[in-house]
């Protein structure tokens, strides 16, 4: 009896997974890794009975699976790639949810002695001629294209065994840094959270070019009939509206926030 009971349960929570929605999202690893999501997705589940099937790469891999139409919904922050994505006709309701900044991260001994107020170009110039350890994502992520943009403007093409590009994600690429004692940019919501995980510490900030936004957009139905645009477009409505940006705006680590409300009221 124990046995046809217990059969029935799982039977009976088989159909109630099968009967929830599921949305599918690609994010950039920094929304991931700075645990954001894990205070912004319960709320839209609990309330809209669907459960997020969330895929968490570099910005770069996040839209290609929109491209492919193996997600619904993209949440990203890299706006040239983005608004070509949409230009293409995969995206569409592109909305602005939030920002951050990047910073230049590294040991404390600084080797290259770069500082906090001089120009990032400048810094990463002394970081090239001292062939200071530095660790580049290499990943296509926003953070790896805001990377390249640097490097270019500083008339660089970084390269030598001083340079690494590792393919990893932006928790991934701080830990490989603290443990080479090396130089990487960050998004800063990823080093506050990752803070007490390394001896990490800021090393260059405040450039008008480290401004990072990130933006929210649904696959295009008409690309992809098969994506759930329903479900899309009332996740894009729950994080851009008063409740998905009051809780961006008291997510805090350690007393310090990580993301700052960009949605228009």
């Amino acid at each position: 009896m124990k046995k046809i009971l217990n059969f029935t349960l799982l039977y009976l929570l088989s159909i109630n997974a099968y009967s929830t929605d599921i949305l599918r999202m690609s994010t950039t690893t920094s929304t991931e890794n700075s645990g954001l999501l894990r205070v912004l997705n319960p709320l839209f589940e609990k309330v809209y009975d669907v459960r997020l099937d969330i895929i968490a790469v570099g910005t770069g891999k996040a839209l290609r699976l929109g491209e492919n139409g193996d997600v619904d919904v993209v949440f990203v922050h890299a706006p040239a790639a983005e608004l070509k994505f949409v230009k293409n006709g995969y995206g569409v309701d592109r909305k602005a949810v939030m920002h951050n900044d990047f910073v230049l991260v590294g040991s404390k001994a600084n080797p290259a002695q770069i500082n906090a107020s001089q120009p990032t170009t400048e810094a990463l110039k002394r970081i090239a001629e001292t062939q200071s350890a530095f660790i580049s994502r290499g990943d296509d992520s926003g953070t790896h294209k805001k990377e390249k943009l640097l490097w270019q403007q500083s008339g660089i093409e970084p390269s030598g065994s001083w340079y690494s590009a590792v393919g990893q994600g932006m928790g991934a690429v701080l830990t490989i840094a603290n443990e080479k004692q090396a130089y990487t940019l960050t998004d800063r919501g990823t080093y506050i959270a990752f803070k007490d995980k390394t001896d990490l510490v800021i090393l260059n900030e405040g450039d008008a070019a480290f401004f990072n936004p990130y933006h929210i957009m649904a696959v295009n139905p008409a690309k992809h009939p098969h994506a759930r645009y329903d479900l899309a477009k009332k996740y894009i409505e729950f994080v851009t509206g008063s409740e998905g940006q009051a809780l961006i705006g008291a997510y805090k680590k350690k007393g310090e926030q990580l993301f700052y409300p960009d949605a228009q009221k």
